[in-house]
């Protein structure tokens, strides 16, 4: 919750704390990872640095403490005239012969659950550090004291966790909404006090959004905005864009700049925001309502965007049921990974929120495929031309597990034409510049060079040749040799801040969490959805 007091003058004065009602339970101490080390060593590594570049190698990288200082290219090198020598002194070696090493990836858009869906947090932290995400922006993690407090423990280490930056959404102290451009500034500028590193918006009238994202950019403050249906009307991502947006998330706001023969999207009589099947059915119904690819109205939006430097966040994966709930709802991960209270959450019914699917039809799917058609070519084109489109999740919600649909999402770009080192510069540098842009700093961390903070990822398998061996859950191959299919892959280790965590320890600590609870309730596999009664 969030204490409100006014001033003798009648300014807004706030302390922020945390919502016991619905925040988890804040991580415990850390108990896992090893180091910082004064002079770690990774041998022998094919490095993929974030940028685009193609994978090199062997390389010896150096960190020292929680910095890179050095990546040496190591044996002879066609064209290389430098000496091949190594560095020799280390306090601590990793044996990385064979393996990948990549930038940690970055989460733009993350939720760290809540009660009862996510009682403990240390579950949500220790899926995402699994799959390698070392950093997250919380669009917001939880209630401002959470996060606030949660992020200030991670930058300390004190806790097994990603590095957070923290984004508030404007009013969330309130019971309403501020009417006015002053008392909108006047938001953003007590909530900057409060160390935030950005505002999370929807769809606010045009003088109000005007206010917020100009204050926010004169504070240094990063903007990122999901253009909600409700507000859509009078401000798409255009609208946005024009007026400072940084971020768009989602794809709402999209779609609506580019109508073709409409200016609102044209609901049935019988629509209700409210009725979130409405709300998610309708929304994939906009694929045929707007002017087709390559078009000059097409290409017009995807111009300004990019002279705008607006950054496209789409988090598919958090939508990716709604084209194939079966499949979604039969991952690979839920049995062992997923806690019976979230997968509780995800399942049918009217309170909690992306629980939709109350009688979700054929019909839905197909318009949602077409949708994520059209949608992946707009992200592409974006791409192509230059303009940076990141990697996120928004897990919690929609059978979308956390730190599993991060790289669900990179499969999903792929699909939409980004090749995998395009999408891993996504997850990485793209997505670092967008952290760091709006404070007029230099990235810290998101590539693998000398002087950035040691944000890692270490994996046994190629992913530029397959993705899916960034998954927890690794992928199958067929092992010729004994003529079985195996599971390959899955990160080895984490390293962020110089700290090594082994990954796959974490996943089997979320194991035991996931097993614990079935405990608790009396269950061995997760509850299926049974036939009705005499039907």
């Amino acid at each position: 919750m969030t204490v409100i007091g006014l001033t003798a003058g009648g300014r807004i004065s706030v302390a922020i704390a945390q919502d016991p009602a619905t925040d988890p339970r804040p991580a415990p101490p850390r108990a896992e990872g090893v180091g910082p080390f004064d002079r770690l060593v990774i041998r022998n590594a094919t490095v993929i640095d974030g940028t685009g570049a193609p994978p090199r190698g062997p390389v010896d990288i150096v960190i020292e403490r929680n910095r890179i200082t050095a990546v040496v290219t190591v044996g002879a090198t066609a064209g290389d005239m430098r000496p091949s020598g190594r560095p020799q002194a280390a306090t601590k070696e990793i044996d990385a012969t064979g393996m990948y090493v990549l930038p940690g990836f970055i989460d733009l858009h993350l939720h760290a659950g809540d009660t009862p869906k996510t009682p403990d947090v240390e579950y949500v932290y220790k899926l995402w550090l699994a799959h390698g995400i070392t950093t997250g922006r919380g669009v917001p993690f939880a209630s401002p004291g959470f996060s606030a407090s949660e992020k200030a423990r991670s930058a300390r280490n004190e806790i097994t966790a990603p590095r957070m930056f923290t984004y508030r959404l404007p009013f969330d102290e309130w019971d309403g909404t501020i009417e006015t451009p002053e008392k909108a500034r006047e938001w953003v500028r007590m909530a900057a006090k409060t160390g935030i590193d950005g505002i999370k918006l929807t769809a606010y009238p045009p003088e109000i959004m005007a206010a917020l994202l100009d204050e926010a950019k004169k504070l240094g403050l990063g903007s990122t905005a999901h253009l909600a249906q409700t507000g859509v009307a009078q401000m798409n991502a255009l609208d946005a864009a024009r007026l400072g947006l940084g971020t768009v998330t989602h794809f709402y706001g999209i779609f609506e700049a580019l109508y073709d023969g409409h200016d609102i999207q044209p609901w049935p009589p019988s629509y209700n925001y409210a009725d979130e099947q409405w709300r998610f059915g309708q929304v994939a119904r906009q694929w045929d309502l707007v002017h087709k690819r390559g078009s000059p109205e097409w290409k017009a939006l995807l111009t300004e965007l990019k002279s705008l430097n607006v950054i496209l966040d789409p988090t598919m994966t958090a939508y990716l049921a709604s084209r194939d709930v079966m499949r979604r709802a039969n991952a690979d991960w839920h049995e062992k990974y997923t806690l019976p209270s979230l997968w509780e959450f995800y399942q049918p019914n009217r309170a909690n929120h992306g629980s939709y699917y109350f009688d979700w039809t054929s019909w839905d799917e197909a318009a949602w495929r077409n949708f994520y058609r059209v949608w992946m070519d707009f992200l592409n084109d974006y791409k192509n031309m230059g303009g940076r489109v990141t990697v996120s999740s928004d897990a919690g919600y929609i059978y979308n597990t956390f730190g599993f649909s991060t790289i669900e999402e990179m499969e999903l770009l792929q699909e939409a034409g980004f090749h995998p080192l395009e999408v891993i510069r996504g997850a990485t540098l793209h997505a670092a510049q967008a952290l760091f842009e709006p404070k007029g700093k230099p990235i810290e961390f998101g590539v693998v060079r000398a002087g950035l903070l040691a944000d890692l990822v270490i994996v046994p398998e190629n992913p530029i040749a397959n993705l899916k061996v960034l998954y927890g859950t690794g992928a199958v191959r067929l092992n010729d040799k004994t003529g079985k299919a195996e599971r390959v892959g899955g990160i080895k280790y984490t390293i962020k801040d110089g700290i090594i965590y082994d990954a796959r320890q974490l996943l089997a600590d979320v194991a035991k969490m996931v097993e614990k609870q079935k405990a608790e309730r009396g269950i061995t596999r997760l509850p299926v959805v049974e036939f009705a009664p005499g039907r």
